[in-house]
């Protein structure tokens, strides 16, 4: 039977975007503050060609900044508190890296970026081994089914054991470590790694400060005998012992959550990284079909959305500020199926409007180009979208509308007010923009008025973004009271009255309609319970919205 042309064209189109998406490698890089996520962002940079010289090595005085911290805040703290996305090519695939914050306090915006990525980077600090905010970030990278690469960073400074972080590794997120090279030199004294799938020695040189790629010289057993003598024979032995215990990489049990391929490496000097990328080329998932829908009996989503599919993406993050001159809003949409083309006209699901795509840029830190095209895996930033929100989806075709993003229980709570009342529009306006980018959740009620609405944030340190940012951007600085709450608790409107005219207890409303009851302590929530069973008075659940 022939083919028609419409058959064919079709098919063609599809084939296309497969093989696109098969280049796509999409991945988050997670870790607990200063153990060097945006130093790997920008090797992992350097070592692509895409930029020449890495940025700061954070406090060295006369280095740049990352181009992954681009916040003033971010600068002057050497921390990252927001996430960036940097798209580039290296050989024939495309890679789209999310540098995530570290820090505890903004865990909700590294929560979203997981949502839009096929696989993790967990970066381990090789002197301090799986700290707290480590290990979180892997149980939501657990739960969401995403493969986990692991590097055990700063290498080159006075460590733990490999084998011991080999064995904490195991026993604290109970996945087997697979490494793919082994370090040649004890933590402090690196010169190199053993490969262990090829059996060669990869000698690393320095170069000054880290600033440039970092010279490899690769030899055999031979010659990394008599190159590093005892060194080598220790990495050849302890790289025996891992195999008789099975601690080799197998991909199915990669990609299916039982192991973790190893690397290790020094981002600050640029060791390991450009393994690091070929590891990621060649074990990472390429972009995948999307799943969304009512879950099954089994617990199963109830449809697909495949690669192949017409155009699809769901929004995982909105920042505003990036650029000085303009003060817009970015959101950044990643592509899960078809083809996005620059100017095409959408459907926002959430409204069942049109959504014209006329201004959408590649974005690499705070540097930017036009994009016309794009493919799934692909990170595109939709510029001045001000009607989309995020974790919500736009389609072409085939009406699709992604599962909702969580939103984390807020712990702290505080009243902003206008330092000047005259500023009041600039106020309002900056609020609204905090609350649309999930920098902080916005709370208010009559009781308050308009002037005086609540903020709540996961950690105190969103409070001090949410401050400079409405000096900085809007003009609008702002006093902050602090309330003594600490819990929040969703209820409805039958219950509201009551809840809000019991001491210690405030009912507030958020933006998106959602009902909050605000109790100073665990205790408070469990008394009310207690002697109120009728009143609705339930826990914020990860997904809602």
């Amino acid at each position: 039977m022939t083919s028609t042309p419409t058959e064919t064209h079709a098919s063609a189109g599809e084939r296309e975007v497969r093989r696109e998406a098969d280049r796509r490698r999409t991945f988050a890089v997670i870790s607990h503050p200063d153990a060097g996520k945006s130093t790997l962002t920008e090797a992992l940079a350097l070592h692509a060609q895409v930029i020449t010289e890495a940025g700061a090595v954070h406090g060295k005085s006369g280095r740049r900044s990352t181009v992954s911290d681009w916040m003033e805040m971010e600068k002057a703290r050497g921390i990252s508190i927001t996430s960036a996305a940097l798209q580039f090519a290296y050989g024939d695939h495309v890679i789209n890296l999310v540098d995530t914050p570290g820090h505890s306090d903004f865990s909700e915006d590294t929560y979203r970026v997981l949502s839009a990525v096929d696989a993790a980077v967990m970066l381990v600090d090789a002197a301090k081994g799986l700290e707290p905010q480590t290990l979180k970030l892997f149980r939501v990278c657990k739960a969401r089914g995403i493969p986990v690469i692991t590097v055990i960073n700063k290498w080159d400074r006075p460590g733990l054991d490999a084998l011991a972080l080999m064995e904490e590794i195991q026993n604290e997120i109970k996945l087997v470590p697979t490494p793919l090279t082994w370090p040649v030199g004890i933590a402090g004294d690196f010169h190199g790694v053993l490969e262990r799938r090829t059996g060669d020695y990869v000698a690393y040189t320095r170069t000054a400060g880290g600033a440039t790629r970092a010279p490899e010289e690769r030899m055999g057993p031979a010659a990394a005998a008599a190159r590093a003598g005892v060194d080598w024979a220790t990495a050849v032995e302890e790289s025996e012992l891992l195999s008789s215990d099975g601690a080799d990489h197998d991909q199915d049990l990669f990609l299916s959550g039982f192991t973790t391929p190893v690397l290790f490496a020094s981002a600050i000097s640029n060791f390991g990284v450009a393994a690091l990328l070929d590891t990621l080329v060649e074990l990472a998932p390429p972009a995948a079909a999307f799943r969304y829908g009512k879950e099954d009996a089994d617990g199963r989503p109830a449809e697909v959305r495949e690669v192949t599919a017409p155009f699809s993406a769901f929004i995982f993050k909105v920042q505003a500020g990036m650029d000085t001159n303009h003060r817009d809003r970015v959101a950044f949409a990643r592509v899960c199926s078809g083809v996005f083309e620059r100017g095409m006209v959408a459907t926002h699901a959430q409204t069942g409007r049109p959504f014209a795509t006329k201004y959408a840029q590649a974005i690499f830190g705070r540097e930017r180009a036009v994009i016309d095209t794009a493919y799934p895996g692909d990170i595109v930033g939709l510029v001045n979208a001000l009607s989309l929100k995020i974790g919500d989806t736009i389609y072409l075709d085939e009406p699709v509308s992604f599962p909702p993003i969580a939103t984390f229980a807020p712990e702290h709570f505080a009243v902003a007010s206008a330092m000047d009342s005259g500023r009041f529009k600039q106020f309002r306006r900056g609020i609204d923009q905090l609350d649309g980018e999930g920098v902080v959740q916005v709370l208010r009620s009559d009781l308050r008025g308009a002037q005086s609405p609540v903020l709540a944030a996961v950690g105190p340190m969103q409070f001090e973004v949410a401050v400079a940012r409405m000096e900085s951007e809007f003009g609008a600085p702002i006093r902050l009271e602090t309330l003594g709450y600490t819990q929040a608790r969703r209820t409805d409107a039958a219950s509201a009255a009551e809840l809000g005219s019991i001491r210690g207890l405030e009912v507030l409303e958020r933006n998106d309609g959602t009902l909050l009851v605000l109790a100073p302590d665990k205790w408070r929530i469990g008394v009310v319970e207690r002697d109120h069973p009728e009143l609705t008075l339930e826990p914020l659940l990860a997904g809602e919205r």
